[in-house]
C-alpha cells in the first residue's frame, strides 16, 4: 500500500472491464477517489464503483468517448467537480481486431488509431494542461502493450497505435519532466482479460501463448494494477518516460531461450 495515494483522485479510461477494472479497484484499495470511464458497459462500470465503495473508497462511473475532445473534457470536469482535484490520469481504453494488412479497411484502421493513440493523446493533453494550470505535479500512465516492441502480424493497426503511444509517452515525459509531471507506459503481455477469454479457454491456443512466455504462465489484471499503483505513487517519483513491461518476459525473445540460435 502507498500511503501518499490516500485521498488522491484518478481518472481511469476504459475502467469497466479487464485491466481498467483491476486498476480502478486497486486505486480504490489505496484510498483514492476514482472516475471510472466507460463507453458501452455501464453495468460493468457501476459494478466497479459499488465494489470500491463497499471497501470504503469512493468512485463514480462516467460515460465518455475518449477519442473526442468533448469526452476527455467531460472526464476532467467530473473529477474536479465531484472530487475537487486530479492527481493521476490513466489512459487505459483500447481496442483490437484481427485483419490481414492487405484486407484492413481504412475504417477499421482509423477506429483503432482513434481509440488507442488519439485517445491517449487527448487524455494526456487534458491532464497535462490541468497540472500546468494548477502548478502541481502529476502522473500520467498509458497502458500500451508488448506490441509497442514486438511486431504482430494481422494486427498492423494495433501495433502501429501502441508504437505511437511509446514515442508519445517518451516525448511528453521529456517535455514536462521539469514541471514534475511524470508520463510512463505499462506494457502488458498476455493477461487474463475478457477480450482474451475465448483464446485462453482453448487448450491449444493457451499452450501456444504460454510457450512464448519465459515464465510459462498467463498474467492477471491485478499484476498490471500493481504496476499502475507504483507509477502513481511517490515511490516512483524519479521515474518518467519508461515502459514497464508486465509480461512474464515475453519481450525477452523467448525463442532464444536455452541458448538456441
Amino acid at each position: 500500500m502507498y500511503q501518499d495515494l490516500n485521498q488522491k483522485v484518478a481518472v481511469v479510461t476504459g475502467g469497466s472491464k479487464g485491466i481498467g477494472t483491476a486498476i480502478s479497484r486497486r486505486f480504490g484499495e489505496e484510498g483514492m477517489k476514482v472516475v471510472i470511464n466507460y463507453n458501452s458497459d455501464e453495468k460493468g462500470a457501476q459494478k466497479v464503483v459499488d465494489l470500491i465503495k463497499k471497501h470504503g473508497g469512493d468512485a463514480i462511473a462516467i460515460h465518455a468517448d475518449i477519442s473526442t475532445e468533448e469526452g476527455v473534457s467531460h472526464l476532467l470536469e467530473t473529477a474536479v467537480s465531484e472530487f475537487g482535484r486530479l492527481d493521476v490520469w490513466v489512459n487505459n481504453a483500447g481496442m483490437e481486431n484481427k485483419h490481414e494488412t492487405k484486407k484492413l479497411t481504412l475504417k477499421d484502421w482509423q477506429r483503432v488509431i482513434d481509440v488507442n493513440l488519439t485517445g491517449t493523446f487527448l487524455g494526456s493533453q487534458k491532464a497535462l494542461n490541468h497540472f500546468l494550470d494548477e502548478d502541481k505535479p502529476g502522473s500520467i500512465i498509458n497502458i500500451s502493450s508488448v506490441h509497442e516492441q514486438i511486431p504482430w502480424p494481422t494486427f498492423a493497426h494495433y501495433s502501429a497505435s501502441k508504437g505511437g503511444v511509446k514515442l508519445l509517452t517518451q516525448t511528453m515525459a521529456s517535455e514536462y519532466a521539469r514541471h514534475h509531471i511524470r508520463v510512463n507506459n505499462i506494457g502488458p503481455g498476455a493477461i487474463k482479460t475478457p477480450i482474451n477469454a475465448e483464446k485462453f479457454d482453448d487448450p491449444k491456443q493457451l499452450e501456444e501463448t504460454t510457450n512464448m512466455i519465459p515464465m510459462k504462465e498467463i498474467g492477471e489484471p491485478k499484476d498490471v494494477a500493481a504496476a499502475a499503483a507504483w507509477l502513481a505513487s511517490n515511490e516512483s517519483k524519479y521515474v518518467t518516460g519508461i515502459t514497464l513491461f508486465v509480461d512474464g518476459g515475453m519481450t525477452l525473445y523467448p525463442a532464444f531461450m536455452d541458448g538456441k540460435g
